[in-house]
């Protein structure tokens, strides 16, 4: 079994199974109620689909926190699981004024965490959610409408900035599909219940990204950022276009493959 989905554990994922289908709280108060014979059916029936059908966590209880917000999720979008959480929490410091900060885009907002979270840390932002796929967007409706969210987010069915024209941003974050063909055939089998259009992206994985990086001085604001997850990607990118002066972020709580450019190093770079 994989676990990179939210947890890292057997005992974390078996605990959220019977606090899920119970129904109670995570704390100690909840560990002296007893469960029903149904709960214990159901919380079996669970774990058959985790351990049979690799059919990870959050798809099963359809929840995902992200930036310190709770998230549905189902098999229509990636699990939420970026490193640009951290970077939101911050509220990108320090490497915008969060008090200029007017307009944000989001590009494959998927489930709409990186957007809603965003639009939560900037509350006088307007947020443009972004993604190719109709029933990504459905999900990401759904999240808006639970957080409140839904006059500051605008969810927009595009294929990358193709239905964007007219608009800028001071600040463009994406996690994108950047999965390589033969990194697809070696991922975990948990993996295959998420949406292959939100993973895969070419023979290398650059297909996307390079859209990104193509066109987004476009739609920045002068001295606006762009900040891009490409996860193991990063290598391959960095060799692609080694004129182009990434900066690569590092995180307190792990992970990597984010890199950080401004719209004049896009426009210098001539991507």
């Amino acid at each position: 079994m994989f676990f990179g989905h939210g947890t890292d554990n057997a005992a974390d994922e078996a605990a959220a199974l019977v606090f899920h289908v119970t129904e109670l709280p995570y704390e100690a108060a909840s560990y002296r109620r007893k469960v029903t014979q149904a709960q214990r059916e159901r919380v079996e029936e669970l774990l058959r689909r985790r351990i049979d059908d690799r059919v990870p966590l959050p798809y099963l209880t359809h929840e995902a926190w992200f930036a310190g917000l709770p998230f549905y999720v189902d098999e229509r979008v990636l699990i939420p699981r970026s490193a640009i959480a951290e970077l939101i929490e911050r509220r990108f410091a320090p490497w915008v004024s969060a008090a200029r900060v007017r307009n944000i885009l989001d590009m494959g907002t998927g489930s709409g965490c990186i957007a809603l979270a965003a639009a939560k840390a900037f509350p006088r932002a307007r947020v443009d959610a972004v993604d190719i796929d109709a029933p990504a967007l459905e999900v990401a409706d759904i999240n808006r409408r639970r957080l409140r969210l839904t006059r500051r987010v605008r969810l927009i069915e595009s294929d990358h900035f193709t239905a964007l024209s007219g608009n800028s941003y001071d600040i463009i974050v994406s996690n994108p599909p950047y999965v390589g063909e033969r990194e697809m055939r070696s991922l975990p089998r948990e993996y295959g219940h998420e949406p292959r259009l939100a993973l895969e992206s070419g023979r290398v994985g650059l297909d996307s990204v390079a859209n990104i990086l193509r066109d987004a001085h476009q739609f920045l604001q002068p001295q606006g950022l762009l900040v891009v997850e490409v996860g193991n990607t990063e290598r391959v990118l960095a060799r692609a276009y080694p004129k182009v002066p990434f900066t690569w972020l590092d995180f307190e709580r792990g992970g990597g493959g984010v890199f950080l450019l401004t719209r004049e190093q896009l426009e210098k770079a001539r991507v």
